[in-house]
């Protein structure tokens, strides 16, 4: 039986749960129609032509960090030497806007400000449920909730049940990188780690709310380390009664492609086409316990992401309406895309486009 049958195997066989990540790694040694073919076979079982999106809003508070990620070019640094924090009410502008414009989540995600406090951030979500009930808000990555903790000293698992208090809906899958702790050590040192991240997407899980899982590739990784990454995930996943229900788990895994401009990593090789397509493939293989592959158009390109709908990939995102992580990397993700030129892509692809809501109940289909 060769690793490919073996890790298509390993969805219903726990025998086959024990293969390596130095094993599976050769799943990368197929050719792409092969990989593709399998993992487009296991996306039409679970979905068919439909392919996900949803409307959202990014909002990124502030780019002033306390800590230093070498792949970021998001964070105020001598690469980008334009720091801002939005205070509240701008915050709370920014949120009636989007919500205008048919926005129906809100993705908050920010650099490590050290001059916001523990209780501003819980001001900040009280204040946007009570003026937007009726919008999910989706926010704070672990590397977060960490960096909470730590200037809080009250304990992750305090930082997270106060979110929950405070009206926060599901936790976006940021700060993940890669979690090989030789890797992490090397570019993002300081950040939350690899054990700590999983302890705190796993007891939000217990809290029975949603999540969703990255990983950045295509910086000084090498294979291995990826599927070690998704082998992690993997494993921490909660039942599939309670995925299923939507009372705890990851929703999504994404796969984030490196953006390598404006930052210190300075990496030349990019990864091809291929590559990209296979490790989003081998996602779909693995990762038999995580409902939807996202091919996220901000990092991919809008065509990438099409392409890999048809390589295990299932959600595109949503329309963002504002994008300014990847974008600071050299992205063309900017502006957001228009809800009728995502619909549009998606069906000229060939496929059924289908809005979601942000923990993946169909709202409408086109």
């Amino acid at each position: 039986m060769d690793i490919l049958q073996k890790a298509l195997k390993s969805s219903h066989d726990e025998s086959f749960h024990n293969l390596t990540p130095q094993e599976l790694s050769k799943l990368y040694e197929y050719d792409i129609f092969t990989l593709g073919k399998a993992a487009n076979e296991l996306r039409e079982k679970r979905y068919g032509k439909k392919v996900f999106f949803n409307n959202n809003r990014h909002i990124n508070p502030s780019n002033i960090c306390a800590d230093v990620c070498k792949f970021c070019a998001f964070s105020a640094s001598r690469k980008n030497p334009n720091p801002y924090a939005m205070s509240i009410d701008e915050i709370l502008t920014q949120a009636h806007k989007a919500y205008e414009n048919g926005a129906k989540e809100l993705h908050i995600v920010s650099a490590h400000n050290p001059n916001y406090t523990y209780e501003w951030y819980f001001e900040l979500f009280r204040e946007i449920k009570k003026a937007l009930p009726q919008v999910h808000l989706k926010a704070l990555t672990a590397a977060e909730v960490d960096y909470i903790d730590r200037i809080s000293n009250k304990g992750y698992k305090k930082v997270l049940e106060d979110m929950v208090e405070a009206g926060v809906d599901s936790m976006p899958g940021g700060g993940a990188e890669i979690f090989d702790e030789s890797v992490r050590s090397y570019i993002c040192k300081g950040k939350v780690s690899s054990k700590r991240w999983l302890e705190i997407h796993a007891y939000w899980h217990s809290l029975s709310k949603m999540s969703n899982a990255t990983m950045l590739f295509g910086h000084i990784e090498k294979r291995e380390h990826r599927i070690d990454h998704m082998l992690r995930l993997r494993e921490i996943q909660s039942e599939d009664s309670k995925v299923a229900n939507k009372k705890g788990g990851f929703n999504a895994f994404i796969p984030l492609l490196y953006q390598k401009e404006n930052n210190f990593l300075n990496i030349k090789d990019f990864p091809s086409g291929q590559e990209i397509l296979k490790t989003i493939a081998i996602a779909r293989i693995l990762l038999h316990n995580i409902p939807h592959i996202k091919a996220y158009w901000a990092t991919l390109g809008l065509n990438m992401a099409i392409v890999a709908q048809e390589f295990g990939a299932d959600d595109m995102d949503g329309t963002i309406q504002l994008e300014s992580i990847q974008s600071a990397a050299g992205a063309k993700s900017k502006g957001g895309l228009s809800k009728d030129e995502l619909i549009s892509q998606i069906k000229d692809a060939g496929f059924v486009a289908i809005e979601r809501d942000s923990i993946y109940n169909e709202l409408a289909e086109y």
